[in-house]
């Protein structure tokens, strides 16, 4: 089977009886080509299916107006708005971005760095995949002089822009919250440790337990993936104990969305006698019977804000300041699973 020919400049010249030189001018606009020689030209590549070669660009431009996303998984409405508005600042600006899945593997993450560097990207703005603990392909990033920005998940030996939420005080909204139900034996399913967002997150809930004058119980502390099968694993151990808790926070939707399964499929009664929060306020949240009381991260704005770290790292390259970090206040939304009298 045969495969199509890519066009090429000399193709366009030879059609056209004109020298490569003059084609190559001619695509990038340049003014000492005629103009009725440029708008031949630029006929002819559309008629001829010409696309640029963005990698060889990048290599004679010093710049390919790419830059990477690296996100740990695209089944997530919060991951989605963040690339989504990501895309809309910089697109603004004549820059494209190229989306990279680490699917939570640090070998994948470390060959998309990899990747996106090959392909010339002018920045990187990732959020961290739970398996990573080695920061070094991140300060490959930086070694070479491109713009890092985290978002969500940073590493704390980084010293790069980030921007997410307060993560600390958001335990502290939702202890203080399940308290004012009444609550007084409250579990938390946790990320990994090593993940800044989830360290804090523990801070978090261990220091609001301690404000509120409840009990440590070491035992209702349980690290997990937080995705939905870690939830129903952690919420039926929970359940074996002979102490139950009467609350469940989990650091993740994903996770409280298998945790409410269980609770669900066992017959316990949500809120009256475990109520449940999550984290991240994911589409399926306010769908779910009962609704999952969950706190709203602004992926919006962390979107948002993400890109314009990188466009004014980008145009001031020699910008000796310190590095941004943009932390923004987060909101509990109050739903069924917790919202008992």
């Amino acid at each position: 089977m045969k495969t199509s020919k890519k066009t090429s400049i000399k193709d366009i010249a030879n059609v056209l009886g004109v020298s490569p030189s003059t084609v190559s001018r001619a695509l990038n606009n340049n003014s000492r080509i005629s103009y009725k020689t440029r708008v031949a030209v630029q006929q002819m590549a559309e008629k001829l299916g010409y696309q640029p070669n963005q990698l060889a660009n990048a290599l004679r431009s010093g710049k390919s107006y790419l830059v990477g996303v690296i996100i740990p998984r695209n089944n997530s409405a919060f991951f989605s708005s963040v690339v989504e508005n990501i895309e809309k600042v910089l697109n603004k600006e004549g820059y494209n971005i190229i989306i990279a899945l680490s699917y939570e593997s640090y070998e994948k993450e470390c060959n998309n760095i990899d990747s996106l560097l090959f392909t010339q990207v002018d920045g990187i703005i990732a959020s961290i995949a739970n398996e990573t603990i080695e920061l070094d392909y991140y300060r490959k990033i930086k070694e070479k002089g491109i713009p890092l920005i985290l978002f969500d998940r940073g590493g704390d030996d980084l010293e790069v822009d980030y921007v997410g939420i307060d993560d600390y005080n958001s335990s502290h909204i939702i202890i203080d919250h399940l308290v004012e139900r009444g609550c007084k034996k409250i579990a938390h399913i946790s990320g990994f440790n090593h993940k800044r967002i989830y360290k804090h997150r523990m801070m978090g809930y261990r220091d609001a337990l301690k404000k509120n004058n409840l009990k440590l119980n070491e035992r209702l502390i349980i690290e997990s993936n937080l995705r939905i099968e870690d939830g129903r694993r952690v919420m039926k151990q929970f359940l074996e104990l002979s102490e139950r808790p009467d609350a469940v926070y989990a650091a993740g939707d994903f996770a409280a969305l298998g945790a409410l399964q269980v609770l669900l499929e066992n017959g316990v009664k949500v809120p009256q006698e475990i109520a449940l929060v999550g984290f991240s306020n994911e589409s399926f949240t306010s769908y779910v019977s009962p609704p999952i009381s969950t706190i709203n991260q602004h992926s919006e704005q962390i979107g948002k804000k993400a890109a314009e770290l990188f466009l004014e790292r980008i145009k001031n390259p020699s910008q000796e300041e310190g590095v941004s970090k943009v932390i923004i206040d987060a909101q509990l939304i109050v739903r069924g699973s917790s919202d008992k009298i």
